[in-house]
């Protein structure tokens, strides 16, 4: 349960980290027609990792089991991914004013845990 649990927890994110970027983009004011296109691929860039390292999870489960060793592979190489994202995220977006980036690192970590207990018990 605690897999499904991160899983739709970190898909739900990562959807949350797609929606609003245009608007995102548009914070960033006038930037050149480039940088906006890279600023863009980023974003959903991110939002995609965030949904990818929810459904693989899920998959594993539904299709070989939690009690497998690949499972637990799978699963712990999404916990570490998690941490890293939320390591960088915390030294970067959520040092600014914006609320959804103060939370993202502890976010992150929490579904790194769920992942984590998931494969140890």
């Amino acid at each position: 349960m605690l897999l499904y649990i991160g899983s739709v927890i970190i898909i739900l994110w990562g959807v949350a980290h797609i929606i609003p970027t245009k608007n995102i983009v548009k914070g960033f004011g006038e930037i050149t027609a480039d940088n906006k296109k890279i600023l863009t691929m980023e974003v959903i860039a991110e939002g995609l990792t965030l949904i990818f390292i929810g459904v693989l999870p899920m998959l594993i489960t539904i299709l070989a089991g939690p009690d497998q060793t690949a499972s637990a592979i799978v699963y712990l190489a999404c916990a570490v991914m998690l941490i890293i994202m939320a390591v960088v995220t915390a030294l970067t977006g959520s040092r600014t004013t914006t609320i959804w980036y103060k939370v993202c690192p502890a976010v992150k970590t929490i579904v790194a845990v769920l992942y984590i207990l998931g494969a140890l018990f």
